[in-house]
């Protein structure tokens, strides 16, 4: 796999000092990258207007007129896949990088190896969002990426898939589950859950991130919590 990696920076020698860390990790891991310099966030702001095909950004955060959180919001709002890393020279900020789902915060000045670790992730997540569900629905198939996959569940002899779009299909969940991988959990025999979509548990209900509230089946309370935990 070839990733798109966007460095942004206003102080030159700090982007091309994390160019030169991206460059070995690259090499170390025989992978294909392309990458390029900007020197503000408008400046890959005006570049992203034209192509939203990137994989990574690496941030600094005080920039200028508009600052790299800022930035990344504007990014978040039509790219769910893109993998955030902020690197600056002041912690308070990051708080704000939640906000943002950023997958890390370093500090300047950076450490390689930790960018090295940093990076490792991102392509470890990139890959997962490479996964699907093949669906045919309606004479038609469908690819349905499994990170937009709030859940599953069952009525009678139906499943619906609740991701951007419904989709419901003559079909047991238990068929589904070899498709699915270690984000999603079994939540009695109605349900599944996907993990990274919750925001809150209670004994009896399940909270998603985009104002969902589902009904917890009795005695799943304990083991949902667990596997929550168990992704941290």
């Amino acid at each position: 796999m070839s990733y798109r990696i966007a460095v942004c920076d206003d102080c030159a020698a700090d982007g091309e000092y994390i160019h030169s860390i991206v460059k070995d990790w690259a090499e170390r891991n025989q992978t294909e990258y392309q990458l390029e310099r900007f020197p503000s966030a408008e400046a890959f702001l005006f570049r992203y207007a034209e192509d939203k095909r990137w994989d990574i950004l690496l941030l600094d955060i005080e920039m200028g007129q508009m600052d790299g959180v800022t930035m990344a919001k504007t990014v978040r709002k039509d790219n769910e896949t893109v993998q955030i890393v902020f690197i600056s020279g002041y912690s308070e900020y990051i708080a704000e990088g939640y906000d943002v789902a950023a997958l890390h915060y370093l500090l300047k000045p950076v450490q390689p190896e930790k960018l090295m670790q940093v990076l490792d992730r991102a392509a470890q997540k990139l890959k997962k969002n490479e996964r699907f569900i093949a669906l045919e629905c309606s004479g038609e198939m469908l690819r349905i990426p499994l990170y937009e996959i709030r859940y599953l569940d069952v009525q009678r002899n139906y499943v619906t898939i609740h991701g951007k779009q419904e989709y419901t299909v003559k079909r047991s969940l238990a068929e589904f589950e070899p498709e699915l991988d270690e984000r999603f959990f079994r939540a009695g025999r109605s349900c599944i859950l996907n993990l990274t979509m919750i925001s809150k548990v209670t004994k009896s209900s399940v909270f998603l991130s985009d104002g969902t509230v589902l009904q917890l089946p009795r005695g799943q309370y304990e083991a949902l919590n667990r596997a929550i935990i168990s992704r941290l």
